[in-house]
């Protein structure tokens, strides 16, 4: 291709030359040369300049457009040689842990917990991004670098962002995405790193948390019909969770709080990154793709921050009743194949249809209680959210998803009962428009 453009710019440049010669020659001998007028031959040279040049502009669409090519082949191939699944043991991989910091000197209670739990710093390093530049939260941090060896990275843009009137009071969320984006490309393509864990700097962790995402990162790297592990459960309330702690799920909701995701994914999803409300981007369509997450029953995370740009979102109504896990579950040494898709969805869909099916009246009138589950059907979005209401758990959608759901089904303990609120039989997938 390139060959031919420079053929094309050596044929335009002899045929000016000629065109040149041409005019000096008529400017000397007016008339005719070889039996045809001057000025046609001149006119017949500028036709011949004028396809090649129109031949050229051809050339250079080509070329343009095979550079194109080239570069979306180069990025196709990237993104093969990442999302494609292979045999790996959990204790190949280093994955970080990335601490989302801003301006929070409590920050060390998190690093406090992360580093007392982890078993192997070599395989989980923790690096705390900061931004904000508030000396004081960075002065805590410094403390563990020297003691501890965590890595400290600081986000070189920390100036306010330009919004209209409308969207001001929303800063603090355009901030915090812009941090996610630049921590996240530090990770992957600074650093090199395959996979990575994600808190914030107001979490806590159970004693089995790196347990936990030591045995799930397998099963996610295995699996393409997932693309997160989350160590949180949105209605994960005392009271509300069986004592099971080594019970998993799949669900369509992502959870957040405490998450793992590979490199492969980051690659898809990095470019196109919001400008803000990066958790509720994710939980869209275009994003999730009908892909899942595994989940805890018990939370391997739990919240103490009040303080934040939700400032204090559903923090005193729930999030501060979130149970944490306190029990050691060896993960590692169990076969956790069951929640690939191939095995988990026939599995689910079967214990859901043999539950018996009540109304809410009847679930909560407790004369069902020697089931040991109970299935409450709900057919409209006002029916989901009366019931949720009613029975405790978190009745909001996200792109039409409820928090936790799973095929349409939300799964959670009510007064020690296992209680499945489903949509009825003929359910087709969600409506984005339940938000």
């Amino acid at each position: 291709m390139r060959r031919k453009h420079l053929v094309g710019v050596v044929v335009v440049i002899f045929l000016t030359w000629n065109l040149l010669m041409y005019y000096m020659l008529v400017s000397k001998n007016p008339g005719k040369i070889g039996g045809v007028s001057v000025k046609d031959q001149l006119r017949n040279l500028q036709g011949d300049i004028e396809r090649q040049l129109s031949h050229n502009s051809e050339l250079l669409q080509q070329l343009r457009k095979f550079r194109e090519n080239e570069r979306a082949e180069k990025l196709d191939e990237e993104i093969r040689r990442t999302t494609t699944p292979r045999p790996i043991r959990a204790e190949d991989t280093i994955i970080p842990i990335l601490l989302i910091a801003c301006d929070r000197t409590t920050v060390s209670r998190s690093l406090d917990l992360l580093i007392k739990y982890n078993p192997n710093k070599k395989r989980f390093p923790i690096i705390v991004s900061q931004d904000c530049g508030h000396k004081p939260t960075a002065d805590v941090i410094q403390r563990y670098v020297g003691e501890y060896g965590i890595q400290h990275i600081k986000h070189p843009n920390t100036s306010e962002i330009p919004l209209p009137w409308p969207q001001k009071k929303f800063q603090g969320y355009y901030k915090l995405s812009r941090h996610y984006k630049w921590a996240l490309n530090q990770v992957f393509h600074t650093f090199n790193y395959s996979a990575v864990i994600i808190v914030e700097d107001d979490l806590d962790i159970s004693p089995d948390f790196y347990e936990y995402f030591s045995a799930t990162f397998p099963v996610l790297h295995q699996d393409p019909s997932l693309w997160c592990v989350s160590a949180w459960n949105d209605n994960g309330k005392v009271g509300m969770v069986s004592e099971e702690a080594d019970l998993l799920y799949r669900t369509d909701f992502f959870p957040g709080l405490g998450w793992m995701m590979e490199r492969s994914m980051w690659i898809e999803i990095g470019p196109k990154w919001p400008e803000a409300f990066w958790d509720d981007w994710m939980r869209h369509p275009d994003q999730r793709k009908g892909r899942a997450c595994i989940r805890p029953e018990i939370c391997r995370t739990s919240t103490f921050g009040k303080k934040g740009v939700s400032k204090g979102l559903f923090y005193e109504k729930h999030l501060k009743f979130i149970k944490l896990n306190d029990k050691f579950v060896p993960f590692t040494k169990t076969d956790l194949s069951y929640l690939s898709k191939e095995k988990y969805d026939p599995y689910f869909a079967k214990l859901v249809d043999n539950t018996p099916e009540v109304s809410v009246a009847e679930a909560m009138s407790g004369r069902r209680s020697n089931m040991k589950a109970l299935k409450i059907l709900y057919s409209t979005k006002e029916e989901f959210k009366s019931t949720a209401k009613k029975l405790g758990i978190m009745d909001d959608f996200k792109a039409g998803v409820p928090r936790v759901a799973y095929k349409g089904v939300v799964s959670f303990m009510y007064k020690g009962q296992r209680i499945y609120l489903t949509p009825p039989p003929n359910w087709t997938g969600y409506d984005v428009k339940w938000s």
